[in-house]
């Protein structure tokens, strides 16, 4: 009876982390290329059962064997194994906005911090007064030379991640997007996107602002095979509200079935005491 206790709290101990990643995800829904939590259980060692009142062992000439009957498994609990990240790519949502960028596939833009250099797949930039590139919350973004730098914001950025000026200052910025770069006067690349990718994505660990931090279980960042960034467009987060919302009622149920099993095995522990006792 203890050990159906210990159990039954268990398994409410394991809810409460799968609901509070749930919670995150919901929180998160409308966030900028937020990448949904998954808690995944492991159950404690299991235990073989067997009667005890059968004589314990045989013997034969080629030696000995146990005589006591099998009756089968006992579980001992649950405990969160890991709470990962599922990457999985969010739908793209056009803004017009220049300085907003998302990455269709695979790969992240890096960014410099204070902590060092971080990865991101939120692509809400915008430029501050010395024409740096930035994240909304102060972050340089970098390209392959380093911190990018745009004078004029006269600029585009194609599908390769380069960042291409026009010397043609006269024009108006938002007219750039709609001109094919052969048309410009004087199109520099003046740098490329720094984007990276990972060897095990699942082990990078998420910082906040929607920032992760390689480990060494992911491997250092590489270049990524295919990359396509999309100019003027946001990612939104792979979150389905509805599947969520689902997910939360389960957990509540397998909460109140552990906390029904606590509660029946502290009655019956109860009246072994009280009544079968006495």
């Amino acid at each position: 009876m203890i050990r159906g206790i210990y159990t039954g709290s268990s398994g409410m101990t394991a809810q409460q982390a799968k609901l509070d990643a749930i919670a995150n995800n919901l929180a998160n829904i409308d966030k900028t290329a937020y990448k949904r939590d998954i808690t995944v259980f492991k159950s404690f060692p299991e235990m073989l059962i067997r009667r005890v009142n059968d004589n314990g062992v045989g013997i034969v000439p080629a030696g000995s064997y146990d005589t006591m009957p099998y009756v089968g498994k006992l579980g001992t609990g649950v405990e969160v194994n890991e709470v990962y990240t599922q990457f999985e790519q969010g739908a793209l949502q056009r803004t017009e906005n220049n300085f907003d960028l998302a990455l269709e596939g695979k790969g992240f833009f890096s960014v410099a911090t204070e902590r060092g250099e971080r990865y991101t797949r939120d692509g809400s930039f915008t430029i501050n007064q010395d024409g740096v590139l930035m994240t909304h919350n102060g972050d340089p973004v970098l390209g392959e030379n380093g911190i990018i730098r745009i004078q004029h914001n006269n600029f585009i950025i194609n599908k390769r991640g380069e960042i291409i000026v026009n010397g043609d200052l006269s024009l108006n910025p938002q007219d750039l997007v709609s001109m094919d770069s052969n048309e410009w006067t004087n199109p520099v690349v003046i740098d490329r996107l720094k984007i990276v990718d990972f060897e095990n994505i699942r082990e990078l660990k998420k910082e906040g602002n929607s920032l992760y931090r390689e480990t060494e279980f992911s491997g250092p960042p590489l270049p990524p095979e295919n990359i396509k960034v999309v100019q003027g467009f946001l990612e939104k987060s792979n979150v389905n509200a509805v599947r969520e919302m689902v997910a939360m009622i389960e957990v509540q149920r397998s909460y109140e079935a552990n906390q029904k099993s606590i509660t029946t095995h502290d009655q019956a522990l109860g009246r072994l005491i009280n009544e079968v006792g006495r």
